[in-house]
């Protein structure tokens, strides 16, 4: 059995070289979205597939550890408090912050909208996934308007285990060159740009020796550290890691939304015409965004309420106006109570950007610890604060969303490799593993 493993284990390094987790999502979607509107982006259906190589096996339920996973028919652990059916996705904000108390990501939701001279004014509230929890396990409850599930991932790499959350100690993981978010090519409508709103988020919550198996210690992980028998759970909770597709990709009707909306802000009222700079001959005075040119997201990392007087389009990069915006080393350096004064933080995401730089210069995506069990909460939402949001936006219908892992810093490409194909599919058999061991 442990040679016929080994063997697998060889094939697949051969086989599957670039390639560490592929994830594939289906997303169907009617009716308007975004803060801009006041309507919800529903959806209908998705499909979630993921597939690993040597060393990342990945479950559902902390029991079944499998090279390929089907997150729809994947046995999940009971009374799981997973997001995913009958899902309806509304525009919301996050910066990543992860509540320590809930091990829940924050994230915030339009509570109200209204338009003034120069664009939105914006109030917002916390999503309730702090609130209500699952008798059985304890665990919290998430909110509505987005997907949510947890993922744990059992890295093999090295046979030392650190107690200690030092992200020194991981390996680098870096996001698969082919992961992107397109209009789906069955249903989906082009040129609309739902698709350049979506936002991936990965909250590592906490971890384990890869070698437990007591399935209520691993899938019980919080972001606290605790002792149970003799395994040692090492609370995580990091702020979450999140990619943003598309960072360049502008299509010319929110282009157009944008500046038939926008207009230079210049004093603290936010209903006050004397706030706004008028524009001249039906041009904005606010800064401009075109195609092919990536722009930040000034997302919200607290509730926003009337006397903040914000606006949707504050920003350096938009109306100008900087008051109400904050960089994001200065918000992650500031205590709890210095954060509480900041409204919108120019998060830094992991863009497709970073991801398609080559060679040595490639990026690292997240870090995981080796010969670990992870227990990783995944959220995918619809960023309210991306300007690429705009009323007709969701007519797109239908997207796919696609990304995956791999340990690889190099591609072919990378080093003008010449050899043997590193694109062969692997058999049923391969694929499955059925002999991995725990």
């Amino acid at each position: 059995m442990k040679k016929k493993h080994n063997e697998k284990h060889s094939k697949r390094i051969r086989k599957l070289v670039a390639v560490c987790s592929l994830i594939a999502i289906f997303l169907s979607v009617s009716t308007y979205a975004w803060f801009i509107g006041m309507k919800t982006v529903r959806v209908s259906e998705f499909d979630i597939n993921i597939a690993t190589t040597e060393g990342l096996f990945l479950s559902m339920d902390g029991v079944d550890w499998k090279y390929n996973l089907d997150v729809n028919e994947a046995t999940q652990y009971d009374n799981n408090t997973n997001k995913l059916d009958g899902v309806e996705l509304i525009p919301l904000s996050s910066v990543g912050d992860m509540d320590s108390t809930t091990s829940r990501m924050k994230l915030f939701e339009k509570s109200s909208l209204t338009a003034v001279p120069g664009g939105y004014r914006l109030l917002s509230a916390q999503v309730n996934n702090y609130t209500n929890t699952e008798d059985t396990t304890g665990e919290y409850i998430e909110g509505d308007g987005y997907v949510a599930f947890d993922l744990f991932i059992k890295n093999l790499s090295g046979e030392e285990y650190y107690i200690e959350n030092n992200p020194d100690n991981e390996e680098a993981i870096y996001l698969n060159t082919n992961s992107k978010v397109k209009v789906a090519t069955d249903g989906g409508v082009e040129n609309t740009g739902i698709e350049n709103s979506i936002r991936v988020a990965f909250a590592q919550i906490g971890r384990v020796k890869g070698d437990t198996v007591d399935q209520d210690t691993i899938t019980g992980m919080t972001c606290a550290d605790s002792e149970d028998g003799a395994a040692q759970v090492t609370g995580i909770c990091r702020s979450a890691q999140i990619w943003e597709p598309n960072d360049t990709d502008h299509v010319q009707n929110a282009i157009n939304w944008y500046n038939e909306s926008c207009l230079e802000r210049t004093a603290a009222d936010v209903y006050a015409d004397s706030s706004y700079t008028p524009s001249e001959d039906d041009t904005t005075t606010c800064n401009a965004v075109t195609n092919g040119t990536a722009y930040p997201t000034y997302a919200i990392s607290r509730r926003i309420d009337v006397a903040d007087n914000v606006n949707i389009y504050d920003g350096t990069a938009f109306n100008k106006y900087t008051a109400n915006t904050i960089d994001y080393t200065t918000y992650a350096a500031a205590d709890t109570d210095g954060k509480a004064a900041y409204k919108l933080v120019e998060y830094p995401y992991f863009t497709d950007t970073m991801k398609d730089i080559a060679g040595a210069d490639r990026p690292q995506f997240m870090t995981l610890a080796p010969n670990s069990i992870t227990k990783v909460r995944v959220y995918i939402y619809l960023e309210g604060q991306d300007v690429d949001n705009y009323d007709f936006a969701s007519l797109g219908a239908k997207v796919s969303v696609n990304f995956g892992f791999t340990k690889e810093r190099y591609t072919e490409g990378d080093i003008d490799y010449d050899g043997p194909s590193t694109d062969i599919t692997p058999s049923e058999e391969e694929e499955s593993g059925p002999d991995v061991e725990p």
